[in-house]
């Protein structure tokens, strides 16, 4: 049996092979394989990073909404509440500050360290799969992203080989202070920019030389999109950890000011013109940051002080040549020599101090050496905080950072933390010796950094978010934006409420909470706010189980504290500790409860 479909022709093929869309599909994917094939080194160290960022995290994968990261499980939940409130953006519900916690009051978001940019960033993966998720994947990522990105700038800008930029990348990213800053430090962490800053300000640098363009004068298109450039990924970062921008800031300075000693012809040559393109980039950036940064400083609840001890802050001089407790070979016993597992910002061990005293002795007067060594003394000095502490105890000599304190900006940075402006500055001398005698000097810097590799990050379980709110059934109490209390209320040693809303995906607010505002002495900033009386009642029944003698003054303040929330209604979990004792205590200031799932509720 014969078909009378009709049969395409040789020619028919050939014209439908040589239709233009055929062509651009073709060229298109040629071009996409000539891409793949470039860097396709680059994209397997990549991986070869976020393997390594895994394993170290790989703990916390196991099951994101059930456990936390066990040495800073606080920050964690305030973090994670962060990203709730940040992919409201995806809903059209966000702005610079929020009234999803502390009502009736609310928080100032620029004036926490809220990581907006990631938040709005990762939007979709946190209403898909929640904030837990969003939070595991940043960490996560932050580590393999800054390896990445500083591996890239070793390679490209500074044109190490491989081997030694892949080397300098690992040590960026997963040094001991970033491993440490992992304990739910997101705007820490995420460092991924900052060598997008180094080489932007490079670029723009090498424009500014009158060789560099037509001429004889300065390239004046590459030094505009550079300075436009700069302005575009500082405002980003902003967004992101403005901490981490200070340091990155003033760590660039000192490098500017010893190359300016160093090479007098070039600063001649260049200066001028440099400049010039850092002042547009600095008008440009004000553009975009000017209202952020005055809601942030002077706006509603914003604060303008940092709240946070220098003195208590500041690194112990011995940790620098300790290693980390969460090193493989680390030791517990060097833990007291830093604040907590969130700060071992120091920890390099004495024998990467060694090498790199090395590096800088053999490598000579280079501009770059001279400036790298200059940077790692300053930051480290200012480290030390405004007393030299050595194992433990305090010196008395003052330390450089006594000259800044006090200052505007500065005193909202931890002493402690100039250290994480170190290692990126290791690095670059550690990639500059590797790449000139590859042999010779990995065996040496290998020895040095192995006793950094990290162990895993531990884990613990977290108290489950009641049925009650994942299942949505707080609805019954509380219309989407009312307020709901929770027993017993959120502060920032307890935030674990604060997990409620999280899950809701911060459509409820909640009095009180885990947050800075302007709530201390005279209007200076504060972790939290004052407990309320009733807060206060229940924060005690909660620790101690005891039942207290309630009154009519009781109930009096309990109906005026939830007119002051503005709250709907109040909720207890039952597997709460002390429950009993917590729900006859609430029963007493409000009635009789209502049961619901896993939880018991009163309307107010």
């Amino acid at each position: 049996m014969s078909s009378r479909a009709p049969i395409a022709s040789t020619d028919d093929v050939a014209t439908q092979a040589d239709h233009p869309l055929a062509r651009v599909r073709r060229l298109r994917l040629t071009r996409w394989g000539r891409t793949f094939a470039r860097h396709r080194i680059d994209l397997l160290i990549g991986l070869f990073f976020a393997a390594l960022a895994s394993a170290l995290t790989h703990r916390l994968w196991a099951d994101p909404t059930g456990l936390v990261l066990a040495l800073n499980p606080e920050d964690q939940v305030l973090y994670e509440w962060f990203l709730a409130v940040d992919a409201r953006a995806l809903l059209g519900d966000f702005g610079l500050s929020t009234d999803r916690l502390n009502a009736p009051d609310g928080v100032n978001l620029m004036a926490n360290t809220s990581v907006i940019a990631l938040g709005v960033l990762f939007a979709p993966v946190t209403l898909l799969f929640g904030a837990p998720v969003t939070f595991a994947l940043l960490v996560t990522l932050n580590l393999a992203g800054t390896a990445t990105a500083w591996y890239l700038l070793f390679s490209r800008t500074l044109r190490a080989r491989r081997a030694a930029a892949t080397l300098g990348g690992a040590l960026c990213g997963l040094a001991p202070g970033m491993v440490s800053q992992s304990n739910s430090h997101l705007h820490m962490t995420a460092q991924w920019l900052l060598p997008v800053i180094v080489w932007l300000v490079v670029r723009l640098l090498r424009a500014a030389e009158p060789v560099a363009g037509a001429a004889g004068g300065p390239d004046r298109r590459r030094l505009t999109t550079s300075a436009l450039g700069l302005a575009a990924v500082v405002s980003v970062q902003v967004f992101i950890g403005e901490e981490v921008l200070f340091l990155a800031a003033l760590t660039l300075l000192v490098m500017a000011v010893t190359m300016v000693v160093a090479d007098r012809d070039l600063a001649r040559r260049a200066l001028p013109a440099f400049t010039g393109a850092m002042a547009l980039a600095t008008g440009a950036a004000l553009l975009v940051l000017a209202r952020p940064l005055w809601f942030q400083f002077a706006g509603p609840l914003g604060v303008a002080d940092g709240m946070f001890s220098p003195h208590y802050f500041s690194a112990d001089l011995r940790s620098w040549w300790a290693v980390s407790p969460l090193s493989l070979v680390g030791n517990e016993r060097a833990a007291r020599l830093s604040t907590g597992p969130a700060e071992y910002n120091t920890f390099l061990g004495w024998p990467l101090l060694v090498v790199t005293v090395g590096c800088v002795v053999w490598l000579g007067r280079r501009p770059l050496v001279l400036a790298c060594a200059t940077g790692i003394l300053v930051m480290g000095a200012l480290s030390l905080g405004p007393e030299v502490v050595f194992d433990g105890t305090g010196t008395g000599l003052p330390g450089p950072y006594a000259l800044l304190g006090g200052l505007p900006v500065v005193d909202g940075a931890l002493p402690m933390r100039f250290a994480l402006a170190v290692p990126p500055l290791i690095a670059t001398l550690l990639v500059l010796a590797v790449d000139r005698a590859l042999p010779s000097t990995l065996v040496a810097v290998a020895v040095a950094v192995v006793p950094l590799i990290p162990a895993p990050l531990p884990t613990a379980h977290r108290p489950p978010v009641p049925e009650f709110v994942t299942a949505g059934h707080w609805r019954t109490c509380v219309e989407p934006g009312g307020v709901l209390v929770p027993v017993p209320l959120a502060t920032p040693k307890q935030p674990w409420p604060m997990q409620w809303a999280t899950a809701a995906d911060a459509e409820f607010s909640m009095p009180q909470g885990f947050f800075i505002g302007p709530h201390g002495r005279g209007g200076s900033a504060a972790m939290g706010v004052a407990p309320r009386p009733t807060s206060a009642l229940l924060a005690e029944v909660a620790r101690s189980g005891l039942r207290p003698v309630v009154g009519d003054e009781q109930r009096r303040r309990a109906a005026a504290d939830v007119e002051h929330w503005g709250a709907s209604c109040v909720v207890l979990a039952a597997d709460t500790a002390h429950s009993d004792s917590l729900r006859l205590t609430v029963e007493a200031l409000y009635g009789p409860a209502t049961r619901l799932s896993d939880a018991w509720y009163w309307r107010v």
